[in-house]
């Protein structure tokens, strides 16, 4: 409908005014859902009134767009390296969960209806694949993986199960099998590389969990690798599977926030859980734990210290510790720089990656950090609280990540533009700024509120049903855990896996391919190494690499 037309309907402007004020009075009484469902409710009033919001905001209906499985593709036999967290969260993706966490969620079903992760699992898509390997360090999660490749029918304890897994005691003799076409790689961050590049040299297909790489110089060998070997080559960043991070690209993709000058994205967690304080596992000791294979080999701890003496960044390593066995170390593996990428590396690598998802930003011009270890006087050497500025000039754009593990205020992932600002999570909200050029004229004619979100996508969701911890809602909330495809609830994660096996099958390149992890990588990198130096740090775009700026 033009403008015109929309004029033309004068005796509607002032019962809008009413109504609005109707509505805004009656939904004070829901302080959370205040501003959501008012968006609804003015989008309902244009289209009641004869008005398509479409014309005023011209977004698609439609939702999220996936890789379809293939028909009678092939069986893919898989290899699982790494059986810890995340380990266990993959295979019950790609559909291998073990018996003991499906007599949980029996249990959790029947003392809450509300809880349906049980339902969900059983319901997950069958991605015709074998688990014919597993190989963990630690004698526990090895035996916990055997029992999860063989439940081929997805049941509890008292199950039937299928053929049992070889396991494997070194990664090397599991991508020495014949009978594994592809690995899932969910190790600690200081193997991330060094296992991929072995696996693409041994002709399997690769999906890693994030982030790609530990240190610099192994991020250009591992992108090498990935090409010569042509592997398909995924990086666990679930969220290319959000159907509000899709929309997100095609609102800012057709320009309706103005130019995005500012980024804010965040991560705040208060729990010991949230900083990587794990449980100690029950049945842990020297004689359960290859504490020699966890370290890694000499030479690669060596090639370590020798980058980090480089940059005169010893006193952040501790080579005499790395080699006493320990528990908290072990399992609590992200506290430390002798195997972790930090916060960078962990959470700000999900934010980066939706960010470039959405905008397509590539590795930016500069990065600045602060912050430090201000809560958990724990022993750790990463930082609990981190700030890094990143500057994107050829783009007119600042990102900001700011973060901390001791407190749980909710910040959101907020695109500024002239025009708008959008809020993405698993809900999507636009609202329109009270300055805009663009919509100008139809801020003035009342028709577009900018005291409340204008825009707002739901995909499908109705409640936070199978969140049950502060970890979970950490990710749920930024649309990490669960999507919507034609209203039914997927697991963003099994989504993930199932594009990258769809990809090995129809010979195509998956979402988050090495080009991505390696843009990835390099950003987050930036931001560790500008808060370990203390300057600010500069990517060469034509040199492809990291350059230091002066100290502040």
């Amino acid at each position: 409908m033009a403008t015109e037309d929309i004029n033309k309907n004068s005796e509607s402007a002032q019962p809008e005014s009413h109504g609005r004020r109707e509505a805004l009075k009656a939904l004070a009484t829901v302080p959370v859902l205040g501003a959501l469902a008012y968006g609804v409710y003015k989008k309902q009033k244009l289209e009641n009134t004869g008005r398509n919001i479409s014309d005023v905001f011209p977004v698609s209906k439609e939702g999220a767009s996936f890789l379809e499985p293939m028909a009678g593709g092939k069986q893919i036999r898989i290899g699982v390296i790494g059986f810890g967290i995340r380990g266990k969260q993959l295979l019950r993706a790609a559909g291998f969960a073990e018996p003991s966490w499906i007599d949980r969620m029996i249990e959790a079903n029947k003392s809450n209806k509300n809880d349906t992760r049980y339902e969900q699992y059983i319901q997950q898509d069958d991605l015709n694949i074998v688990i014919n390997g597993v190989c963990d360090i630690f004698d526990v999660y090895g035996e916990d993986a055997v029992l999860a490749g063989s439940n081929i029918n997805r049941e509890g304890s008292n199950g039937k199960f299928g053929k049992a897994p070889k396991r494997y005691r070194h990664y090397k003799e599991l991508l020495a099998a014949d009978d594994i076409d592809a690995v899932i790689i969910s190790t600690p961050d200081h193997w991330h590389s060094t296992m991929a590049m072995d696996a693409a040299k041994a002709g399997k297909h690769v999906y890693l969990e994030k982030p790609l790489s530990w240190t610099v110089p192994e991020t250009y060998m591992v992108r090498e690798v990935i090409k010569e070997t042509g592997v398909v080559f995924q990086l666990g960043h679930q969220g290319r599977q959000t159907d509000c991070y899709q929309k997100a690209a095609e609102i800012i993709g057709n320009g309706l926030l103005g130019g995005v000058n500012l980024i804010e994205v965040c991560t705040n967690r208060n729990s010991p859980n949230g900083a990587w304080v794990y449980d100690i596992i029950e049945g842990s000791s020297p004689q359960t734990i290859d504490w020699a294979q966890f370290e890694g080999d000499p030479e690669r701890i060596k090639e370590y210290m020798d980058y980090m003496t480089k940059y005169s960044l010893e006193r952040y390593v501790g080579p005499e510790e790395r080699s006493k066995f320990s528990l908290e170390r072990f399992f609590r593996w992200r506290c430390w720089w002798d195997y972790s990428t930090g916060l960078s590396g962990d959470l700000l690598t999900h934010e980066y990656d939706a960010v470039n998802q959405i905008m397509n930003v590539g590795i930016p011009h500069s990065a600045t950090s602060s912050g430090g270890i201000y809560f958990f006087k724990d022993g750790r050497t990463v930082p609990d609280v981190l700030q890094t500025t990143f500057e994107f000039p050829d783009r007119n754009m600042t990102m900001l990540y700011s973060a901390t593990q001791a407190s749980s205020r909710n910040r959101g992932k907020v695109f500024m533009g002239h025009d708008a600002s959008m809020e993405v999570s698993n809900i999507l909200e636009v609202t329109v700024d009270q300055d805009s050029t663009r919509y100008a004229e139809k801020i003035n004619q009342g028709i577009i509120p900018t005291d409340a979100p204008f825009y707002t996508y739901v995909p499908g969701q109705d409640s936070s049903d199978s969140v049950t911890s502060p970890t979970e809602l950490y990710f749920a909330k930024r649309g990490l855990l669960y999507t919507y495809v034609n209203g039914k609830r997927y697991d963003t994660t099994h989504l993930h896996i199932r594009e990258w096996l769809e990809c090995i099958r129809q010979g195509k390149t998956p979402s988050c391919n090495i080009d991505q992890a390696f843009e990835e990588a390099m950003t987050a990198h930036m931001g560790t190494r500008a808060y370990l130096e203390g300057r600010t740090m500069y990517w060469d775009r034509d040199k492809e690499e990291i350059v230091r700026g002066e100290i502040v």
